[in-house]
């Protein structure tokens, strides 16, 4: 997979990007990642990406003329342009399945006040957001964006099962996990996780995960 960001922020992506899961799948050659300053694609000695909405108002608008160039440069023949704003669907599990079966992703992330709305109409084929709540810049989004996708490439986790019975990917939460010992500080692991019996040992989980969504996340069992 290959997925371009474009931001005025490309230090931002340095620490995280080159850690973990997401540097194993680089080096691996399973993500081909490049992050790109919208600032290259100015032509001013100030490099100016920003001005005054139309109609007044507070806060800064990202102007088209940059934006425009820079992806008209950068997008492919089977790239996906994203947009990373709060005004966008809101990212989930499922999202993510979706993108990571992708060729070819360009995330552009907001500042400011957000887009012209051209960039919205004529350039986005997506515009995504993360939550629902206001973010200095849309940086975070993006690497967001990018980790949940890159786990779901076949061969980035070593087991693909892995992914498989992870929180939300059966639209629930994920049940309950222990570990050795079996008992720590009084506290002791249910004996069926100890039974051997599969079949219960599923039943139980299946359970436990309904209850714990139903608790947590009433909303996924809607």
């Amino acid at each position: 997979m290959k997925i371009d960001v474009l931001t005025l922020f490309p230090a931002m992506f340095a620490g995280p990007l080159d850690e973990s899961i997401v540097k194993r799948a680089r080096d691996a050659g399973l993500l081909d990642l490049k992050i790109h300053n919208l600032r290259d694609w100015t032509h001013d000695r100030h490099k100016t990406v920003d001005d005054r909405p139309f109609g007044g108002g507070p806060g800064m608008l990202l102007k088209p003329e940059p934006l425009f160039e820079a992806i008209e440069s950068l997008k492919r023949e089977k790239t996906r342009v994203i947009l990373l704003s709060p005004g966008g669907r809101q990212f989930n599990q499922a999202i993510a399945r979706e993108l990571a079966q992708a060729e070819d992703l360009l995330l552009v992330t907001g500042h400011y006040e957000g887009f012209d709305e051209r960039v919205r109409t004529e350039l986005a084929d997506d515009e995504l957001s993360i939550g629902d709540y206001v973010l200095t810049n849309g940086a975070l989004p993006a690497m967001v964006v990018i980790d949940a996708v890159t786990r779901l490439l076949p061969g980035a986790l070593g087991d693909d099962e892995s992914s498989q019975d992870e929180s939300f990917s059966h639209g629930l939460l994920e049940y309950p996990q222990y570990t050795r010992p079996a008992e720590f500080r009084g506290m002791k692991v249910p004996d069926v996780l100890v039974s051997g019996h599969h079949a219960e040992i599923e039943k139980w989980r299946r359970e436990q995960a309904k209850l714990r969504t139903q608790e947590r996340r009433p909303d996924l069992m809607k």
